[in-house]
């Protein structure tokens, strides 16, 4: 196959796999496919009018190529303003959706774009809240029709000779070493970073993780998208669908993913580790609705999923294997389209029993590891047997090494490494030391090349007692018990561990009904001697696993989850810890109030 060096260079290569579908979407109630002309003739288009508007490289310097923003949920027209933007030689910053309105301002003020493409009404309203404090934006395009604002079509003309060879003159002059994109990472302290990365990082990332994707039986390549497109995850694995001739189809919402995927019928998509948990408990919920004998076989299944290794099953597990398959796990590939092989996914640690779940259905996960700042992926999980562990996020992409410093810390070299922060060369030699990136995770490798994360190096605390806790695989062993949803260990400076705990409500209310426990809020059923006592028998369960100074000696259930809308987890799904514990404060101290008595206790929030 051809080589690309530039991101729009998977444009030249996509043209000669010529799909009717190459972009799918919902419009008006239906679902619209772009072939691969219209999307090529628009993206074409798109990079005259940028060229007219005076949208350009610049002086070529990282601070003088000019800046256009993109705000907004998964569509086509993400991917023709995206790869427009990159033959002008600009740079394209795109933003989470759900950015807060001051995040919105500082980023696109550092930035200093010029102009900015929005999906809907609404994001036209926030950008419009915030023009007026910058100076550099010369202009608002929304993908829907929007009163008083530009609609985007408006910029399509006709092509003529002449702009084909000015396309061809601007962008030959585009190398593979300039930057392409700042994304900003929305991380779970502080204020966002611009990660500036350049046209060489990210296919470098394509083409190692288009090896393992080659390695997937595909009768028809196509796959659903419905992360942010801004997450680097999600933007790359975009570019892979472009060079290796998929069809993406965009999913209406989070709320229509599993509606969207029965029409679509994908064969592959990516997802974070909480999505994944929230498709599972939609699969519960409706296995819990069976009874008799179906609601048995159900719930066998399950168990026998759990106990699913990717090498070493015995004969006879096979053939109930092969039962279950036919009886339950068929439906559940029929739930989700029926042609799923495969799930990467990445962002934050995946429960092995997840990972268990559905690989023994057939839709394999692939669970991999890196970094915006690493464009993204280190290392990732393969389809082949051979290159698969659970518990790990799988081996080295080709083009990068890895190395444990001292204190355990992963650093990474390759061509994915990012050129730097945007405007902060001091973080960049503080991350970035003799071409090593500091990732700022704990983990090992073990003797096969499998890489294991088992903690970010800045949320491992130290108890009163001198004593380290690394919380991540706490919570992630905990989190196995289908009454947990969400967990965060505490600890720091005290003389035990505790936790708070977000019940799965999903499966706790059904459970008080059968137990004929009456309620009228969450508040109140988490006061209920026997729900404190089921998760007081969850935690008595796990703690044996864990050494003296890691088992959780007091637990508060909380009442609400934690989510992106309460302003607890960042877009990535990952736990603000910072902004959680400051939240909960009250709670925490209580656990802590008379730290003499170490007898384990659950402690429902009021």
């Amino acid at each position: 196959m051809e080589k690309a060096t530039r991101l729009f260079d998977c444009m030249a290569i996509q043209a000669n796999q010529l799909r009717a579908d190459f972009l799918v979407a919902k419009e008006n109630g239906n679902w619209r496919s772009y072939s691969t002309q219209d999307v090529h003739t628009m993206i074409y288009q798109l990079a005259i009018a940028l060229m007219d508007m005076g949208i350009s490289a610049g002086d070529g310097t990282n601070e003088g190529r000019d800046k256009v923003g993109l705000i907004g949920n998964g569509r086509p027209e993400w991917v023709i303003v995206d790869l427009a933007v990159q033959l002008t030689g600009a740079v394209l910053v795109p933003l989470y959706p759900n950015t807060s309105t001051k995040e919105m301002e500082q980023i696109l003020s550092e930035a200093e774009v010029k102009l900015i493409f929005v999906s809907n009404a609404d994001l036209c309203d926030k950008i419009k809240q915030v023009s007026t404090t910058l100076p550099a934006l010369k202009g608002i395009y929304s993908f829907d029709k929007v009163d008083k604002f530009n609609n985007w079509h408006s910029l399509l003309k006709p092509l003529t000779n002449n702009h084909q060879q000015r396309i061809k003159d601007t962008s030959d002059k585009i190398h593979e070493d300039d930057l392409a994109t700042i994304i900003y990472t929305s991380g779970t302290t502080g204020r966002p970073k611009g990660v500036m990365l350049s046209h060489k990082n990210i296919m470098s990332n394509v083409f190692d993780s288009g090896d393992v994707l080659a390695e997937v039986p595909l009768v028809d390549k196509r796959a659903f998208s419905f992360l942010p497109l801004n997450h680097i995850f999600e933007k790359m694995c975009t570019y892979i669908y472009l060079y290796y001739g998929f069809s993406i189809s965009y999913a209406e919402s989070i709320e229509m993913i599993g509606a969207n995927m029965r029409d679509v019928k994908p064969s592959i998509f990516t997802s974070v580790p909480r999505l994944l948990e929230k498709i599972f408990e939609r699969i519960m919920v409706e296995g819990q609705k069976l009874s008799g004998v179906k609601k048995k076989i159900f719930l066998w299944s399950v168990r026998l999923a759990e106990q699913f290794e990717i090498t070493g099953n015995s004969p006879w597990y096979k053939i109930k294997l092969a039962i279950a398959d036919k009886l339950v796990y068929s439906k559940w590939r029929a739930a989700m389209g029926g042609n799923v092989k495969a799930i990467v996914v990445g962002s934050s640690a995946t429960q092995i029993k997840l990972e268990k779940i559905f690989t023994a259905s057939g839709m394999v996960v692939l669970e991999g590891y890196g970094l915006t700042e690493t464009s993204p992926v280190i290392t990732v999980n393969h389809y082949y047997i051979s290159g698969r562990k659970f518990g790990t996020v799988g081996p080295l992409l080709n083009s990068v090494q890895v190395k444990i410093a001292a204190d355990g810390e992963i650093l990474c070299k390759g061509p994915n490494v990012m050129l730097g922060y945007y405007k902060n060369p001091e973080l960049t030699a503080e991350v970035i030391q003799d071409g090593w990136f500091h990732t700022g995770d704990i983990g090992n490798m073990d003797s096969n090349g499998f890489l294991k994360i088992t903690d970010r190096k800045k949320e491992i605390f130290k108890t009163s007692g001198g004593k380290y806790v690394a919380p991540l695989p706490i919570e992630n062993k905990m989190k196995e018990n289908h009454f947990i949803e969400q967990m965060m260990v505490v600890g720091a400076g005290k003389k035990f561990t505790a936790a708070l705990i977000v019940p799965s409500y999903t499966n706790l209310l059904p459970w008080c009904k059968e137990h004929d426990i009456s309620f009228t809020s969450h508040s109140e059923v988490i006061k209920d001697k026997s729900v404190i006592a089921l998760y007081q028998k969850a935690i008595d369960t796990f703690n044996p696993e864990f050494n003296h100074v890691e088992q959780v000696k007091k637990i508060t259930l909380l009442p609400n989850e934690w989510s992106i809308d309460s302003g607890d987890l960042p877009p990535t799904g990952k736990m603000k810890r910072k902004v959680i514990m400051e939240k909960y404060d009250a709670e925490i101290e209580k656990m802590y109030a008379g730290e003499a008595n170490e007898n384990p206790s659950l402690i429902p929030a009021n």
